[in-house]
């Protein structure tokens, strides 16, 4: 082999490496405790709300401020702090994926995405036993 498809087979396998890392980081889902362990670092939490404990936004004093506490997969309860509004129908919502920063004992969330409850639920479909043919 040339020494040149030597160097091009190496940077080929150091691409595919560093195209990977990047997938896989940006893939998983963690949980509070992790997020406590690096705080410099940006992770995905997913969870439930706690619905118990109180929602604090106030569009009047703060349009910018709003707080919950979210449950992680693993059971651990934090409190979350998003710079931003809060969205609408926030409480019915059945899951939540945050993106942010842990700052002491607050997630300092980036981004919310909520899993909203489904339109149609299974207790309320009822299907007839005679259906039309066409």
């Amino acid at each position: 082999m040339k020494r040149i498809h030597i160097i091009a087979l190496v940077l080929i396998a150091l691409s595919i490496g560093f195209i990977i890392s990047m997938v896989s980081d940006y893939s998983q889902y963690e949980d509070f405790t992790t997020a406590k362990k690096s705080p410099d670092h940006t992770y995905q939490v997913v969870g439930t709300l706690v619905k118990e404990k109180p929602l604090q936004y106030d569009a009047l004093k703060d349009p910018n401020y709003f707080s919950f506490w979210m449950k992680d997969n693993k059971g651990q309860q934090c409190q979350v702090v998003f710079v931003g509004s809060k969205p609408q129908d926030f409480e019915r919502t059945e899951s939540i994926v945050l993106t942010g920063k842990m700052k002491g004992g607050t997630f300092m969330a980036s981004q919310i995405l909520m899993k909203c409850p489904s339109k149609y639920r299974n207790d309320q479909l009822q299907v007839s036993k005679h259906t039309a043919s066409i």
